[in-house]
């Protein structure tokens, strides 16, 4: 009865979606379909999926997304909002805001697509082709892969499990350690990758492309948790600053990276405004993967919620706007305006990424003015806040101005891989474990992210040199704080050295001559920021889902016990994967 219960909520969320937008998460309400029935044809079967790209990633989007991926590694000031404060100043603990929402949001996405997959194995008729069967499923594979590596890079650890019906007889169960969670994720998506199509019918649906993409992320995480060879259970690394990472891995993160730039048909976009304009920004050239969210107050958990957060007042998004306790740091600021680039030997300033990601100032935005001829400028059209440096990114104007934005529902989807990831991804993977590379394909496809920018281009590259590149290009995308977890499975002190060093909750602005300068009252670390650990890299567990299930409680030195999972046979074999 539990598991008929659980299924009918994630079959709703699925069928009871609708918007004036045509596309595939326009579904057809209907109150006769069940599990036992819905499974009929081909596009059933296609549409069982619809409600992954959504739905139960809302409460994972609608603040953790950037709270954590970018409150955590001081790319945002917020020092009044408690879902990215505490993370902020490393002061979280069990009690925290979003940490239950996180979690459960994830295993969301592992529920719904587990339903997926074994209702496809075990209830479709025979008018369904095996061709839909597997795509669908790869799909599913797909969402839950990357749930899972979410899962396992935030929380250490993780709850491996494949059927529903098992955790609602009994959730009470131990964890996995960090390296089976992700190993876990890379079989899923290199599943994925096997078995999606080149292109989708459907445009937003993720493709082989967007799995080989996901996996150059995913390769590099292991790449740090193993010593040498593919994963067996034998090789997790034990010592966190030994330096170097596997070089298996590291060969599959530069292969899979290869498949998507020099097969798929993605490309960058000719400027980086129109990575965020609110008619560009939807499934363009370069995303890869974007959550498909749907304007208008419909079913809750279909639409963005994040433009809201974002947005500093009403005059730039329609009421409910509470971004304006959301500031860019001092630290990522000095990054785009005055950071020192010792490889160039000279100070460069960001202008093009740091309009588009941070509202300073003088700085003039007509997209967000119904009047062309009158265009918004911050500062001047209304007064900045405290800080004086909102964020930019994902804030598109009223409805008066983009014709689609709502209340609470703007229908702009959220970034969770495009191209230019993919590029540093390489770059990553081909620097490996040496201090500097010349390699012109790494330098290559580097310079094509910083002409865009209009920056200057490079001819050697280090490690810094991708740190910074990956901070300023993906500014306020959630996706920094994870790059800095995963150069902490083998350089772990370096990062914690360098988190302490951020100017967190630093004042900057002074509003009487509108500079941007580090106030004078301004003492290191930042008022009420504690000083960071190795515990700091990973997340304390919530107090609820330690209650419901004890065996996430952490033993007298925070560490929670863990048991390995039981891999079967590998489906896919990694040495044909990218034949």
């Amino acid at each position: 009865m539990k598991k008929s219960i659980l299924y009918t909520m994630c079959l709703a969320g699925v069928l009871g979606m609708s918007s004036c937008a045509d596309d595939f998460l326009d579904q057809e309400n209907s109150y006769q379909l069940s599990q036992e029935n819905y499974f009929d044809s081909d596009a059933a079967v296609q549409s069982s999926t619809s409600a992954l790209y959504n739905y139960v990633w809302y409460d994972f989007n609608d603040k953790f997304y950037y709270g954590m991926g970018d409150g955590r590694a001081n790319n945002i000031t917020a020092q009044y909002s408690d879902y990215i404060y505490p993370y902020t100043n490393f002061t979280d603990n069990s009690l925290s805001q979003g940490l239950t929402q996180a979690w459960g949001s994830l295993y969301s996405v592992v529920s719904q697509s587990n339903n997926t997959i074994n209702n496809i194995k075990t209830k479709c008729t025979s008018n369904v082709s095996e061709s839909a069967k597997v795509k669908a499923m790869a799909e599913a594979r797909f969402m839950r892969g990357l749930a899972y590596w979410y899962i396992g890079t935030l929380w250490g650890c993780g709850i491996i499990y494949e059927n529903v019906a098992d955790m609602v007889d009994n959730y009470v169960v131990p964890a996995q350690p960090r390296a089976d969670v992700i190993e876990f994720a890379i079989r899923d998506m290199e599943y994925a990758a096997k078995n999606l199509p080149t292109t989708q019918g459907d445009k937003g649906r993720v493709t082989k492309y967007a799995a080989f993409g996901m996996l150059s992320r995913l390769y590099l995480s292991m790449a740090g948790l193993t010593t040498s060879g593919p994963y067996d259970g034998t090789n997790v690394a034990t010592d966190f600053n030994r330096g170097s990472r596997n070089e298996y891995y590291l060969d599959l993160a530069k292969k899979a990276a290869l498949k998507v730039i020099k097969e798929s048909d993605a490309k960058l976009l000719d400027s980086y405004a129109e990575l965020w304009g609110a008619s560009t920004i939807n499934n363009n050239s370069e995303s890869l993967f974007q959550l498909q969210f749907i304007a208008g107050d419909g079913v809750g958990g279909a639409g963005q919620s994040m433009t809201r957060f974002r947005a500093w007042s009403t005059m730039v998004a329609d009421t409910n706007a509470w971004g304006g306790a959301t500031y860019c740091s001092y630290d990522l600021w000095e990054e785009f305006k005055e950071y020192l680039d010792e490889n160039l030997g000279t100070v460069v300033d960001d202008a093009i990424r740091r309009h588009n990601s941070v509202a300073s100032y003088g700085e003039s935005y007509p997209e967000l003015s119904a009047d062309a001829s009158d265009p918004y400028v911050y500062g001047v059209t209304e007064t900045a806040g405290s800080q004086g440096a909102n964020i930019k990114k994902y804030v598109i104007g009223t409805k008066k101005v983009n014709g689609f934005s709502t209340v609470n529902n703007s229908g702009i989807n959220s970034y969770m891989l495009r191209l230019a990831e993919v590029y540093l991804n390489y770059v990553e993977a081909v620097l490996g474990n040496a201090e500097s590379t010349t390699d012109a394909d790494a330098i290559k496809y580097f310079n094509m992210i910083r002409r865009r920018a209009g920056v200057a281009e490079k001819t050697k590259l280090t490690y810094e040199d991708l740190r910074h590149e990956n901070r300023v290009e993906f500014a306020f995308e959630g996706l920094y704080w994870y790059q800095l977890v995963r150069r902490s499975y083998y350089k772990q002190q370096e990062v914690v050295n360098y988190v302490n060093n951020q100017n967190r909750n630093a004042s900057y602005y002074e509003s009487s001559t509108h500079t941007y300068e580090l106030s004078d009252t301004y003492v290191a670390p930042g008022a009420g920021v504690a000083t960071a650990t190795a515990k700091s890299l990973t997340l304390p567990m919530a107090d609820t889902d330690q209650t419901k299930n004890p065996y996430l409680k952490t033993d007298a030195n925070g560490n929670i016990s863990t048991q390995p999972y039981v891999f079967g046979e590998r489906e896919i074999d990694q040495a044909t994967l990218f034949d």
